[in-house]
């Protein structure tokens, strides 16, 4: 790798850690750090936290289950531990790298079970809009019947929704909008004898197949059941942490159902973890709930730091699982629908 490689790989590793920890620094920079500290010591049922451990590992084995259903679909041969091993993997990859896991896990299938790549993608994508529109969905309920609640939010972090605002509000982005749309066309109609078009054509065409996967899956009510599961088990994952603290544990289900969604949101940001966006998204929503800030504080940095360094030892035994159950064989199992 070049100079210029490295730099641009330490660049994607660094910025998006930085802004995660200046938006730490910046949220807990004025809080009494020794109330923290007495929390993290002496208020916290650490056996609590490590029983809710086990739903964040089982809705990943439930999402790589997903995934392999989308794969089989596509009428490939595979061995569904390589698929779940991957996507544990994937969130440990991610911790090193935003948004790279999902790239490097359509990779070692397409090297240990011979998949093309650009098929996997396509079922990759199928995915991750299936978590989007969970999400959407759960937020949606949850802004339904806790419309006070976004009110009162956003009236406390008023820069949150200014800033979504000038967003849309500017013209450039529909300018730039407007001017990759009609490249994008140009291209395809004018260039399409270069050799470079025809191999981006015959990606979004694999990439295409592999999206089909949900429309020609046999068990549909399979995956929607899976991506039920999946998102009950990220909630549980969550919520039950609400116990391990005296002023979380009588908040109810609704609260942790709305501080969950917030968090998931917070996950979006890439940055390694959801570091800074996460803590901010729940320690906001729990002091909306009248939860002492030092107390929402405390309660961010003990559930993000267990669950993260869960999340990498997971995925750490995903990547090294891989090539030892790969080694020496040949790709002979099969995943029928």
């Amino acid at each position: 790798m070049d100079f210029k490689g490295i730099l641009r790989t330490i660049l994607k590793i660094c910025l998006p850690l930085v802004f995660g920890c200046l938006l730490l620094w910046f949220l807990y920079r004025k809080m009494d750090v020794s109330e923290i500290w007495r929390v993290v010591k002496e208020g916290v049922r650490y056996d609590i936290i490590l029983f809710s451990l086990l739903f964040g590992l089982a809705a990943n084995i439930i999402r790589g289950l997903r995934w392999g259903l989308l794969i089989s679909s596509l009428g490939e041969r595979f061995k569904m531990s390589n698929v779940i091993y991957a996507v544990l993997g994937n969130y440990a990859v991610n911790l090193v790298l935003p948004r790279v896991g999902e790239v490097w896990r359509c990779g070692v299938i397409t090297k240990y079970d011979k998949i093309p790549f650009s098929k996997l993608l396509g079922t990759l994508l199928i995915d991750r809009v299936s978590d989007t529109i969970m999400v959407g969905l759960i937020t949606l309920m949850i802004f339904i019947f806790n419309i006070n609640f976004f009110t009162s939010f956003f009236a406390k972090n008023p820069a949150l929704l200014d800033g979504f605002q000038s967003m849309f509000n500017s013209i450039w982005i529909y300018v730039i909008l407007i001017v990759f749309c009609v490249g994008i066309w140009f291209i395809f109609t004018y260039m399409s004898n270069f050799t470079l078009v025809q191999k981006a054509k015959t990606l979004l065409l694999n990439v295409w197949e592999g999206m089909k996967s949900i429309w020609l899956m046999k068990h549909k009510v399979r995956f929607l059941l899976e991506t039920v599961l999946i998102w009950a088990g990220y909630f549980c994952y969550f919520y039950i942490t609400f116990y391990a603290f005296d002023f979380t544990r009588d908040l109810g289900v609704s609260v942790g159902l709305i501080a969950f969604t917030m968090s998931s949101i917070g996950v979006a940001v890439p940055v390694q973890g959801g570091i800074g966006p996460w803590h901010f998204m729940v320690i906001a929503t729990l002091v909306c709930f009248g939860v002492n800030e030092s107390d929402a504080a405390a309660f961010a940095l003990v559930v993000h730091t267990v669950q993260t360094v869960w999340t990498g030892l997971c995925g750490l035994f995903g990547v090294i699982a891989l090539p030892l159950t790969n080694k020496g064989t040949q790709k002979t199992a099969v995943v029928s629908e």
